[in-house]
């Protein structure tokens, strides 16, 4: 009997097919194409090769604010996995316990800033931290660490690391609750045996659910990766464009957003913008490829 070609697969395709390729492939494929090309003084563009990837990464006007930009992004990644996705892995494994009352309330509270605008969280944290009208040095007083207090976003040795506790603050929640699916999902009569073995529950926790939840923690990893590399509104929100004091909290996308649109005195080049998004774009992939390469491979045979 002779196969027909299974059309209504293609139909049920086509839409999401459509709408990747108009807003997510193609203005993909044309940012790597503009990226090779520069703008003369009437805005015509002429092919270039990689003289914009050259003037970024060795031009001492331009290698100089990339590697800032990428170092500090570094550090806010690094930031993330020290703390984020650990506190994340101690709640979720707090609220998987049985008899924990108010979990439900908990959660909820602790995934909610995730939902806020990152507008709002920026604003809102500026004002608890301003050393002139905001509320933090009050509430330290009132604990007696108020001579501790100090004008955190204004020093460039603090600036970043302040704003990458906001963001932890922020989307903690999400590792929470990926972390808390795949602990639900470890099967309860691999933890009633081990209690009948006479396990403890910090050996349970270490031996059993550990291991089971290693390819959900490089889940967790990779979109914590993705997102930092990413990242660009709540610096923006908090420190603007200029990503201050004296450029200490700029990363990837601030720099990206001067480059291609321009700030204050700094002209705005749409070719030298595509070139930083490329940038960008190949430094997210290649963090991708290594994990999925070296670490997602061996977590599933890990997993099998």
């Amino acid at each position: 009997m002779k196969k027909t070609f299974p059309w209504h697969v293609l139909v049920f395709l086509a839409p999401a097919l459509v709408i990747y390729s108009l807003f997510s492939a193609l203005p993909l494929a044309d940012t790597l194409r503009l990226g090779l090309y520069t703008t003369d003084e009437s805005g015509q563009h002429h092919f270039a090769g990689l003289a914009n990837y050259a003037t970024i990464l060795f031009d001492p006007q331009w290698s100089q604010s990339f590697w800032n930009a990428m170092w500090n992004n570094c550090k806010f990644f690094l930031i993330h996995m020290l703390l984020q996705n650990p506190i994340g892995l101690l709640l979720a494994t707090l609220f998987s316990l049985k008899g924990l009352k108010g979990e439900r309330s908990y959660r909820t509270l602790i995934f909610l800033p995730t939902l806020l605008s990152v507008v709002i969280i920026g604003f809102i944290w500026q004002l608890i931290l301003s050393p002139l009208w905001g509320v933090g040095q009050s509430l330290m007083d009132g604990v007696g660490i108020g001579s501790y207090f100090a004008p955190w976003l204004g020093q460039e040795s603090t600036a970043l690391l302040t704003i990458a506790l906001i963001s932890v603050w922020q989307y903690i929640g999400i590792p929470m609750m990926l972390i808390y699916a795949a602990l639900l999902a470890v099967p309860e009569e691999i933890i009633e045996a081990a209690h009948a073995e006479g396990a403890s529950a910090m050996r349970i926790f270490w031996q059993i659910k550990l291991p089971l939840i290693w390819p959900t923690l490089g889940l967790v990893t990779i979109l914590t990766f993705v997102a930092n590399f990413n990242a660009f509104d709540l610096v923006y929100s908090v420190k603007g464009a200029l990503a201050g004091p004296n450029y200490a909290t700029d990363i990837l996308g601030t720099f990206f957003y001067r480059t291609f649109f321009g700030y204050q005195a700094q002209l705005g080049s749409p070719t030298m913008g595509a070139a930083v998004a490329t940038m960008m774009f190949l430094v997210i992939l290649v963090g991708v490829g290594v994990y999925f390469f070296f670490v997602q491979r061996k977590l599933t045979r890990y997993e099998l």
